[in-house]
């Protein structure tokens, strides 16, 4: 079975021959996989544990603490266990809802922003009692907004284009920072019971900082053998995977790629923490290079707002949206 890429970014150079290189690896590894490990990001592996002990204290909470907080309308707060359900999925018929809980900040907008009320632009939600929690969580998200503006960078250079082609869609970005809680099932669960049923994201791309638990897959390509590939944890890495979009703009060129998280069978608790940095709301989207003929466009045909693209899957796969999965009680 193959397995993912390990890049290293070296701290993002700035010019030469190194960045080109990097660039290099990083095309060569979408083209392959849709995804890769990346190492050098530079962001200093404190802060990262201090969001996993932000994460595992949130989710240690008594129930009622946590749904004190449930998700809002603006797609922040807290989502529990069962009440999202992948009905949009383009790889798999998902019959069961998700078996996880996590916590969900997104990019902040200020109440005297014009974009407040819009369509995920709201205030964000916090625990009461924990009170370093939004301090940790806060800390680490604006260090990743910056680690992920540079890999932009890099993403553009190595689809052959500009290093600031994307940047004016990132002006005012839509982000996720997820604490995601996968519980261990039983030995005995349904093999269609998962912590994250088949999907693929749906924006730009994902930077994952996982634990040492393991259970996140890649599935494979008819020519790489097929079935699914296990995502070794790597101390000090992200895993960076294309979205959908990013797979339109690029014309086919990066696959986003089906991927699924298996719960633990052996009794132990896995966290992970997603950070999906996807485009302003109103970016549209047109592919850079023609598609191949006979691939199938993952969006489209013709452009697609990111806006809409999203918040329909929003609305389809959550239930506090009128979606799939069980109503929160």
């Amino acid at each position: 079975m193959p397995s993912l890429p390990v890049i290293d970014l070296e701290g993002f150079p700035s010019t030469g021959a190194a960045r080109d290189r990097i660039a290099s690896g990083l095309d060569a590894a979408f083209r392959e996989y849709g995804f890769c490990i990346v190492t050098g990001h530079g962001v200093p592996m404190g802060l990262r544990d201090r969001a996993f002990a932000a994460s595992r204290a949130f989710h240690a909470l008594p129930e009622a603490e946590k749904r004190a907080i449930a998700v809002n309308a603006f797609h922040r707060g807290y989502i529990a266990p069962k009440t999202s359900k992948i009905v949009t999925s383009s790889v798999d018929t998902v019959t069961k809802p998700n078996v996880s809980e996590s916590f969900m900040m997104m990019h902040p907008v200020a109440a005297d922003d014009p974009r407040f009320g819009g369509p995920l632009q709201g205030p964000n939600q916090w625990p009461a009692d924990l009170p370093d929690f939004r301090s940790a969580v806060e800390g680490y998200y604006r260090v990743l907004d910056e680690t992920a503006r540079h890999l932009t960078r890099l993403l553009a250079r190595a689809l052959g284009q500009r290093d600031d082609l994307f940047d004016r869609h990132f002006e005012y970005p839509t982000v996720y920072l997820r604490l995601l809680h996968y519980p261990p099932v039983s030995a005995e669960a349904d093999e269609d019971l998962f912590g994250s049923a088949p999907h693929t994201d749906y924006g730009f791309m994902t930077l994952l900082a996982q634990d040492e638990i393991g259970g996140l897959q890649v599935r494979a390509t008819d020519r790489q053998g097929g079935g699914w590939i296990d995502v070794p944890y790597v101390p000090d890495s992200f895993v960076v995977n294309v979205a959908d979009l990013l797979s339109y703009w690029s014309g086919g060129r990066w696959p986003s790629t089906p991927h699924r998280v298996l719960n633990n069978r052996s009794g132990r608790d896995r966290y992970s923490i997603p950070f999906f940095f996807d485009m302003a709301m109103e970016t549209v989207v047109e592919p850079l290079h023609p598609y191949a003929e006979g691939v199938t466009p993952i969006a489209g045909p013709g452009p697609v707002r990111y806006g809409d693209y999203v918040m329909e899957r929003f609305d389809k796969n959550y239930a506090y949206r009128g979606g799939a999965g069980e109503k929160a009680g």
